[in-house]
């Protein structure tokens, strides 16, 4: 199949993007990498009256240190994090996330902002980004907020993004030297869509740790103090503490009835953990 007629505006700048957005009538949809709404559009699953090109706009591909975090703008790929183009705070971490994306075509193409946008429960920035407790920079005519990435996310493709707003920019902390990491995801072959997905941010010397479980039909489930899945405490024994009962009541509680299901989700989880450990 092919997309339906739309029509196609490429702004040469942020404000000329934001108004188009505000004065559009009918559906309007954004492309960045087009990844993901290329196929949806060939699918005819979306039919816009209007799209909006933003690859070209150089405000959303600058990167910046400010204070403790790195402020990445929406449009770098997946490709730019995982060859090193842009500063890492993160020891490796988002390399890491961005090389196992997909296949490296997509990732050449892909944004990290797109990915986000798009809010899939099973891509890896969903996850990843609030594991290491990123917050995400939204703007419209209105002006700017700011929020943390899993508040962002709602559901299953749906997310807290305004009609004339855009994902403006993701702020990431710097990764303290004693944090530990952990990124798993159970996919048939590579570049399947995952079915299961854990990150884990844990630091025993601060005694805290983060930890997100995606690819479950919804938004992750995201502790932002996971101290109860360690026995109440995080030290430096945390792989061994573990307590995969409280992670499968965790699921429970989210909506995962089906015990087969949970069981995946709690073995991703636990590999997450001692690939931190290690």
């Amino acid at each position: 199949m092919k997309a339906a007629p739309f029509l196609y505006q490429r702004p040469v700048d942020m404000n000329a993007a934001l108004a188009l957005m505000a004065e559009a009538k009918g559906a309007t949809k954004l492309l960045a990498g087009g990844q993901s709404l290329g196929p949806m559009l060939n699918l005819r699953l979306v039919q816009p009256d209007l799209i909006i090109d933003i690859s070209g706009l150089a405000e959303l591909k600058q990167v910046k240190r400010s204070g403790g975090e790195l402020v990445i703008g929406a449009c770098i790929t997946h490709g730019d994090i995982e060859d090193g183009r842009i500063p890492d705070v993160t020891r490796g971490a988002m390399q890491r996330v961005a090389g196992a994306i997909a296949y490296r075509a997509v990732r050449n193409r892909g944004t990290i902002g797109g990915s986000l946008s798009h809010a899939d429960p099973a891509a890896d920035w969903v996850s990843a980004l609030p594991a290491l407790g990123a917050r995400i920079r939204l703007r419209s005519l209105a002006g700017m907020r700011e929020l943390a990435i899993e508040d962002f996310v709602t559901g299953a493709l749906e997310s807290v993004l305004h009609p004339a707003e855009i994902v403006e920019a993701i702020c990431v902390p710097v990764m303290r030297p004693s944090a530990r990491w952990g990124y798993v995801k159970a996919c048939r072959k590579p570049g399947e869509f995952a079915h299961a997905i854990a990150a884990v941010l844990v630091d025993p010397e601060a005694a805290t740790a983060r930890v997100a479980i995606g690819a479950i039909e919804a938004a992750p489930v995201v502790l932002r103090d996971a101290a109860s899945l360690f026995g109440g405490r995080i030290n430096g024994d945390f792989k061994r503490q573990f307590d995969a009962r409280v992670a499968d009541a965790l699921l429970t509680k989210a909506g995962i009835t089906n015990a087969a299901d949970r069981h995946i989700h709690v073995a991703v989880l636990r590999r997450a953990i001692d690939e931190a450990a290690a």
